[in-house]
């Protein structure tokens, strides 16, 4: 069976990509089997608090540091702040990145089968409301670390933007994506990066990047096959 005839959505950062469930993808009788509810939302949890951590010290120290009169950037130049215009760029990123989406998965069957196989995976097990936590905490966390300590830890400007795109991109290799998966999620970081540079706020890549989760994370629930049915 085509799996792009399956698949109407991915999501930008398949929430998946830090957490290596792949012991858990045969069962003894050779049938794919696929990580419980809990295991999903245990692995979201604790990975998106280990990079909020990580992505919060980094942004502490290269402060202490840079006050101190070290060479090294602030990261925290990258700030919380939120204006109203901002909420017309989240709009026009969740946009962007979901229509994009929508026209690889339909014209590129790589893309899609390699984003179906990862939401076959992590997804299909979960409560509708369980996929507000998956979109949000990984949404947060990753834009945190990466956005907002690395890529003004590099400098604040377009090639700083695609080196972290890119460090994001190839992150996201494994648990049943390609490397189609990961020249998309290097688009899309670098999309969240330019983002960060015009609005100097890291609160706009981190909605745009939750808000891209969920959407793509509810639309292919509406229109998958569950994975027990699947198996049947």
């Amino acid at each position: 069976m085509d799996m792009s005839d399956e698949a109407t959505s991915g999501n930008d950062t398949d929430f998946s990509n830090r957490i290596e469930l792949a012991n858990n993808n045969l069962g003894a009788d050779g049938s794919t089997s696929y990580p419980t509810r809990g295991q999903v939302l245990q692995a979201c949890i604790i990975t998106s608090g280990l990079l909020l951590a990580l992505g919060a010290t980094i942004r502490q120290a290269a402060h202490v540091a840079s006050v101190e009169g070290w060479a090294v950037l602030d990261s925290s130049e990258v700030s919380f702040g939120f204006e109203m215009w901002h909420l017309e760029l989240i709009l026009g990123l969740v946009l962007l990145v979901s229509s994009s989406r929508y026209l690889l998965l339909k014209t590129w069957p790589d893309f899609s089968q390699s984003s179906e196989a990862a939401n076959q995976q992590i997804l299909g097990s979960l409560e509708p409301l369980d996929y507000i936590l998956v979109a949000f905490l990984p949404g947060i966390s990753e834009e945190l670390l990466f956005r907002g300590a690395l890529m003004p830890l590099f400098g604040l400007n377009w090639r700083s933007a695609l080196a972290v795109a890119a460090i994001f991109g190839v992150l996201h290799l494994g648990s049943g994506r390609r490397y189609s998966f990961a020249i998309w999620a290097t688009f899309v970081g670098f999309a969240y990066g330019a983002a960060t540079l015009i609005s100097s706020s890291i609160i706009v890549p981190m909605a745009s990047h939750s808000l891209n989760n969920l959407v793509g994370g509810l639309l292919w629930r509406l229109t998958s096959i569950n994975p027990k049915e699947r198996d049947k």
